[in-house]
């Protein structure tokens, strides 16, 4: 089993050159995967979610 990937909103805002909070903003408008708390102050995107949902819109966000 392949440990989890994740990816910070630092993470995603360069992978798609946008600015940090356009991520929570397309989770909070359910048109991107939401992400996880995997600590108690550490917030997190699944990569593997991130990445299924790119394949399904055809590519970046």
């Amino acid at each position: 089993m392949k440990p989890k990937r994740y990816a910070s909103d630092k993470d995603l805002s360069r992978r798609y050159g946008v600015c940090r909070a356009t991520p929570w903003n397309w989770a909070k408008a359910g048109t991107f995967p939401r992400p996880k708390k995997i600590g108690p102050n550490t917030t997190r995107w699944d990569l593997d979610e991130v990445e299924r949902h790119e394949a399904e819109q055809g590519g970046a966000q």
